[in-house]
C-alpha cells in the first residue's frame, strides 16, 4: 500500500474551522481503488487550533511567503497566527516523514493546505498553504481534490 499525506477534512474527519465536514465520495474512492493507505492530517488541529474555530486567512503574501518572514495569517478576530500556521505544518512534514509519505493530497483554498489558490485580504491569490509549502520544499509531491486524475496517474504507474 502507498501512503498518502491526505488533508483529513477531505476523509470527512470533522476538522474544519466551521466545524463542517468536507467528505469527498472522489477522494475515498480513489483512496479505495488504488490501494492508497491514508494518513489524515489537520494541521490547524496539530497546530493546537480548536474546531470550530476563528476562520483565517492571508493578510499579506502567501504559505511560501510566510516561511521567509514576508507573509502574514491573521484569524477573523484579528489575532496573527502565522507562527500557530508553522507549527502546524512542521507536525504535517513530521508525520510525513514517520510515515514515509512522498505525495499529499491536500485542501484547495485553505490556508494551510491550498496547493494553487488561497485567500487574502478577502480575494482569492494565486499561492499555497503554509503547510502545503513546507511540504514541497521537503520533496513531497503535492495534490489538490480538484486534480485527482493526475494523482491516479502516480498511483497507477
Amino acid at each position: 500500500m502507498t501512503p498518502l499525506l491526505v488533508s483529513a477534512c477531505l476523509l470527512g474527519l470533522n476538522t474544519r474551522y466551521n466545524a463542517e465536514t468536507k467528505m469527498n465520495r472522489q477522494v475515498l474512492d480513489l483512496l479505495k481503488r488504488e490501494d492508497v493507505l491514508p494518513v489524515p492530517v489537520c494541521p490547524e488541529q496539530l497546530a493546537g487550533f480548536s474546531t470550530p474555530r476563528p476562520s483565517c486567512q492571508f493578510s499579506c503574501g502567501t504559505g511560501e511567503q510566510a516561511w521567509h518572514g514576508k507573509a502574514t495569517l491573521h484569524n477573523a478576530r484579528g489575532e496573527e497566527v502565522t507562527e500557530q500556521f508553522k507549527m502546524g505544518a512542521e507536525q504535517a512534514l513530521h508525520i510525513a516523514g514517520l510515515s514515509h509519505c512522498r505525495l499529499a493530497l491536500l485542501k484547495e483554498r485553505s490556508p494551510s493546505c491550498a496547493t494553487h489558490a488561497v485567500h487574502c485580504n478577502n480575494a482569492l491569490h494565486p499561492g499555497m498553504g503554509v503547510t502545503a509549502a513546507l511540504l514541497q520544499q521537503h520533496g513531497i509531491q503535492l495534490f489538490s481534490e480538484e486534480e485527482l486524475d493526475k494523482l491516479a496517474q502516480i498511483l497507477g504507474n
